[in-house]
């Protein structure tokens, strides 16, 4: 794939997709936050098509915003209020002909992102 921005979120607390996993998308214009479109994993912890396709791909900074405390806010035994909510991973687009991946493992207790392929 030539340019475009995508996204997979996998559930490491119990080891498969993050599927309904919230998600919202924004532009960053002068530190203001502009919402861009906002998306539900699907059963693979993916969206059904890129978070941006290829012809609405720019150079800028952009944030996802993960919406962990909902995907995990049905496990009782967790703490009231959790102890992450909603992830925010702001990053940058230098190269809008390339594609970028934004992964994200999480559990209810960590999670870490890459730029991947």
């Amino acid at each position: 794939m030539s340019g475009g921005l995508t996204t997979h979120v996998l559930d490491t607390a119990n080891g498969r997709p993050a599927a309904g996993l919230s998600i919202e998308l924004y532009a960053i214009e002068h530190e203001h936050r502009r919402l861009v479109k906002t998306l539900r994993t699907n059963a693979d912890g993916r969206t059904d098509g890129p978070l941006l396709p290829p012809e609405e791909f720019a150079a800028g900074i952009y944030e996802i915003v993960f919406d962990v405390a909902g995907y995990f806010g049905h496990d009782t035994d967790l703490p009231d209020p959790p102890f992450l909510g909603r992830v925010p991973v702001r990053f940058g687009i230098a190269h809008p002909d390339a594609h970028y991946h934004i992964p994200l493992l999480v559990s209810p207790w960590s999670y870490s992102t890459y730029r991947g392929s």
